[in-house]
């Protein structure tokens, strides 16, 4: 199965909008796993201490269908924050993205309504000026084959922009690989020709 191109962060970004006193940051950026949505939260909590919320929201994989997507008002009430973040994170379309907005409060209560919109605004603030790259589908197998055949799969690794993401060595070699879309029908006429074994079906990745 694969999927169809979509487009993410090429690199991290901050804004900042004011609201009636209240600071509120939001730095978008690109993240592949919740382990690394979580990271760049914590990262935003050990950046600005002193703020009163970090709230955020992230979406993993195509935007079209999402592998997860989650979101944190982290103390403001509920549906104020990272709801409206997550809302702005799938009109824009971007995928492999999390937003974290930082809220320093300027002693002026906002409301629902006010917050909604601040955390909103912040947000498409970030995602407007955000660089983004195309992701261009992969396609993920698990091989086995003898020794001799480790350099020409490294060769054709090599050449076809495929990734080798291990290699373990025992009475045979097996190997990981991660290959472009593009070059799946190459890869594949590759195998068969230098008898190398997948052992399962590949996995869109």
């Amino acid at each position: 199965m694969s999927e169809s191109p979509f487009h993410t962060p090429a690199t991290n970004i901050e804004r900042e909008l004011e609201v009636k006193k209240s600071r509120f940051i939001a730095r978008a950026g690109g993240v592949a796993s919740r382990a690394e949505a979580m990271a760049f939260v914590e990262q935003a909590r050990a950046d600005h201490p002193d703020a009163r919320h970090h709230c955020w929201a992230y979406l993993i994989g195509n935007p079209e269908t999402a592998a997860s997507a989650a979101m944190s008002d982290a103390g403001e009430p509920s549906g104020t924050a990272g709801k409206p973040i997550l809302n702005v994170i799938r009109h824009k379309g971007i995928g492999d993205v999390i937003v974290v907005v930082i809220r320093y409060f300027g002693g002026v209560k906002l409301g629902a309504g006010g917050l909604v919109r601040a955390y909103s605004g912040a947000t498409q603030l970030a995602l407007a000026d955000l660089p983004l790259t195309e992701h261009q589908p992969r396609r993920s197998y698990r091989l086995q084959f003898d020794f001799a055949n480790e350099q020409p799969l490294r060769h054709w690794a090599d050449n076809h922009q495929a990734t080798l993401l291990s290699v373990d060595y025992g009475q045979r070699v097996t190997a990981r690989i991660n290959v472009p879309e593009e070059h799946v029908k190459a890869f594949e006429a590759f195998l068969g020709a230098h008898s190398i074994d997948h052992l399962h079906s590949p996995d869109a990745d």
